[in-house]
């Protein structure tokens, strides 16, 4: 039996809605004989981790998790997994359709076709750019110089790759310099079990209580 490293498939997102986690980073931090600090910078990227145990209201929650972990043999294989604390580019302020201003994707120069959608979070003081490699089929909508492009081939439109975020620009925008592509998409993150283990205290057929469920990012690419 061939097992995949990652499906394109969706943690239950009910399920997520009630998990907690973030965004990780690791930094080494140094304290001199000065008193001063040292810090290194020891990922490059965001590693996401999550405790879903939290997101488990019943033991039909359960019992979906449970086919979902058995599904993906624990570790073994990677998974979609939708954080609603980020799951939007750029935030929307309150609901839906409340756009902040338009993030710029890419900048044409007339030689590259493809780019890699992104997120870019930061202040006056740094700004981060987050790989999206998992946007959610049928939300991305993208504009060239603000005018709406449709997805397709030819002309002025393009395909994007669901699996990877790499978008592919019709030959017309590719073959333009300096103008602007701007887009709002929704994404997943591709994470996998933390844990080979399904740990539950049972009673009968009575779920009563089950342990920490870890779930942490994966870095593809």
């Amino acid at each position: 039996m061939t097992i995949p490293s990652f499906v394109e498939v969706q943690f239950p997102p009910l399920i997520s809605a009630g998990a907690k986690g973030g965004p990780a980073f690791s930094t080494s931090v140094t304290m001199l004989s000065s008193g001063a600090e040292q810090r290194n910078v020891n990922w490059s990227r965001e590693r996401p981790r999550y405790d879903i145990s939290t997101g488990l209201r019943d033991a039909a929650d359960f019992n979906a998790y449970q086919k979902f972990f058995y599904a993906r043999l624990g570790r073994a294989i990677g998974f979609r997994f939708k954080d609603w604390a980020d799951y939007r580019c750029p935030y929307w302020r309150v609901t839906p359709g409340d756009l902040d201003t338009m993030q710029t994707l890419f900048t044409t120069t007339g030689a590259l076709a493809t780019f890699q959608l992104t997120k870019t979070y930061g202040d006056a003081g740094s700004s981060f750019v987050r790989t999206i490699r998992k946007p959610v089929a049928g939300t991305l909508a993208l504009y060239h110089t603000g005018v709406l492009m449709t997805a397709g081939t030819g002309g002025s439109q393009y395909q994007i790759d669901t699996t990877t975020g790499i978008v592919t620009l019709g030959a017309t925008v590719a073959a333009t310099t300096g103008h602007t592509i701007t887009g709002s998409f929704e994404f997943d993150v591709p994470v996998r079990f933390d844990s080979d283990e399904l740990n539950a205290t049972l009673n009968g057929n009575q779920i009563l209580v089950w342990d920490s469920i870890p779930v942490v990012g994966l870095k593809l690419g």
